[in-house]
C-alpha cells in the first residue's frame, strides 16, 4: 500500500475533526509567556506558540514547561477565545522534538499540532498514533524529500494542512529564499494539500517593518493558490486579512449562486 494511505482514506467519516478557515497563523516565541495574551488578542485567525525556531536549545524544557502550564490554563487567560491556538513542536527525529511529542499527548491539548521538517508520511503518521488521533496535524514541508513526499503527507488522515518552510527549503537547496526560486517548490505545496482537500499555507515574511512588501507577496500566494499565510508581529495580521478579503466580484458571485439557490427551492 502506498505510504501515507495505511489503513483508510482521507474521508470525513473517519477523520471529522477539522480545522476553521485560517486566513493567518502568528507565531509566537514558546519561551515568552509575557507574550502569548497579546499573541491571542492580535486578531489572527491562529496563534502558533513556537518551541522550535523561535527558542534557543539551552531554553526548549523551560518553554515546553511555559505551554503546558499556559494550556492548563487557557479558558481564563485567553483574551480572543474564537483564535485557534497551536502548537509547533521540534523536529520528530530528535530527543527534544520527541519530548514535546510526548507532553502534548500527555497534558493539556492545544487546537491543533505543528509539526517541523516533516520528510515523510510515516513520520505524521507516528504523531497522530502517539496523539490517539485526535490532534489536527500541521506538517511542515521544508526538505527537499518532505518536498517530494507532499502528496503522500497531506493524505494522512489527521492532516488538516500544509505549512510552507522556504527558509530551511532554500538552505537545504542552496537556493536564495525569494519569490522566484521557491515558486516551484510553493506550486507542489498547494498542489499536494489539493490533492487531499486540505488548506495550504505560506512562510511568514521576516522583516515586520515591510508591510509593502508582505502585501505584494502575499497577493502572490493567494493567487497561486494559498489559503493563508503565517506571520511573526502583529502588525503584520491586518496586512494578510486585507489581502484575504473577498474582492467585489467573488461577493457577488457568492451572492448570485445564493440566489439562484433560492429561486431552485422556490
Amino acid at each position: 500500500m502506498p505510504e501515507g494511505q495505511a489503513g483508510s482514506g482521507r474521508v470525513d467519516e473517519v477523520w471529522p475533526m477539522s480545522l476553521p478557515a485560517l486566513r493567518s497563523i502568528l507565531f509566537v516565541p514558546g519561551d515568552r509567556p509575557d507574550r502569548y495574551g497579546k499573541a491571542l488578542g492580535a486578531s489572527a485567525d491562529a496563534v502558533c506558540i513556537d518551541l522550535e525556531d523561535a527558542v534557543a536549545g539551552a531554553r526548549k524544557a523551560e518553554a515546553r514547561a511555559a505551554v503546558l502550564g499556559f494550556l492548563r490554563d487557557r479558558g481564563a487567560v485567553q483574551s480572543q477565545p474564537d483564535a485557534c491556538l497551536m502548537v509547533r513542536i521540534n523536529d520528530l527525529n530528535t530527543d527534544v522534538g520527541r519530548d514535546d511529542l510526548e507532553a502534548i499527548a500527555d497534558g493539556p491539548r492545544p487546537d491543533a499540532l505543528m509539526v517541523p521538517m516533516v520528510r515523510r508520511a510515516a513520520e505524521v503518521e507516528v504523531a497522530l498514533e502517539r496523539l490517539g488521533v485526535t490532534l489536527p496535524v500541521l506538517p511542515l514541508i521544508e526538505t527537499a524529500g518532505g518536498l517530494e513526499k507532499a502528496v503522500a503527507i497531506a493524505g494522512v488522515v489527521g492532516v488538516a494542512g500544509l505549512v510552507f518552510g522556504g527558509f530551511d527549503l532554500a538552505l537545504e537547496l542552496g537556493a536564495e529564499p525569494h519569490w522566484e526560486p521557491l515558486l516551484y517548490a510553493r506550486s507542489r505545496v498547494v498542489h499536494a494539500a489539493a490533492v487531499s482537500g486540505i488548506p495550504a499555507y505560506d512562510v511568514p515574511s521576516r522583516d515586520y517593518r515591510e508591510l509593502t512588501v508582505l502585501r505584494e507577496e502575499t497577493k502572490r500566494v493567494r493567487a497561486l493558490g494559498f489559503a493563508g499565510k503565517t506571520a511573526i508581529h502583529p502588525a503584520q495580521i491586518p496586512v494578510i486579512h486585507e489581502v484575504y478579503a473577498p474582492s467585489r466580484g467573488e461577493v457577488e458571485r457568492a451572492r448570485a449562486i445564493v440566489e439562484a439557490d433560492r429561486g431552485a427551492e422556490g
